[in-house]
């Protein structure tokens, strides 16, 4: 099955509007604010606000997990850089559980573990690394924050195998990411302005 179709199929696309909705009403404001990026815009999209309600949180978990299903069947353990992809990756990672295809979650520091290992990722001992790992990101601008995360989740010895995100804005962080690994976003800025 192709995403289109997977768009299409009607308990996705019941479940996708809803996180939409969600989205629209609590994460999306129109106004000039400061990028992570340094850039500026006139709109933001806060996804935690989302990602980290109950519902939001259900919705990801089955929306992410249903598209791994199909980009990256073969896939052991999904993940990002903290902050963003944090509930993103355990909503995942709990509705596979619940979907009996068990994804283990992992956490990407932004900064090594000041003690003991000295470690970048968190979990990844528990990481089969003959099995790809998705990434996971909550907005892609620049896509420099996914570039970063795939950089230490590959220097930690694993392979990834594809990037889904929340929201792509649309501004240059596909080219930069699909490089490393292709970017699959659940929405985009179309879903948000004209």
């Amino acid at each position: 099955m192709s995403l289109d179709a997977l768009f299409a199929e009607p308990v996705f696309a019941q479940q996708r509007g809803r996180l939409l909705d969600l989205l629209r009403v609590h994460a999306f404001a129109e106004r000039e604010v400061t990028l992570s990026s340094g850039a500026r815009s006139n709109f933001y999209i806060d996804t935690k606000r989302v990602s980290l309600d109950a519902e939001g949180g259900y919705l990801v978990g089955q929306l992410f997990r249903r598209m791994i299903d199909e980009i990256a069947p073969a896939a052991g353990a999904v993940g990002g850089l903290t902050l963003g992809a944090d509930p993103l990756a355990t909503a995942t990672s709990i509705a596979s559980f619940h979907a009996v295809r068990p994804l283990h979650a992992f956490i990407v520091r932004k900064e090594p573990k000041g003690h003991g290992t000295g470690q970048w990722l968190e979990s990844a001992a528990r990481i089969d690394p003959a099995r790809p790992v998705v990434v996971l990101e909550d907005v892609v601008t620049t896509g420099a924050s996914t570039q970063k995360a795939i950089e230490r989740a590959v220097a930690s010895g694993l392979r990834v195998a594809a990037v889904i995100a929340l929201v792509d804005r649309l501004e240059g962080g596909r080219d930069a990411v699909t490089p490393h690994a292709p970017l699959y976003p659940l929405f985009t800025r179309k879903d948000f302005l004209p």
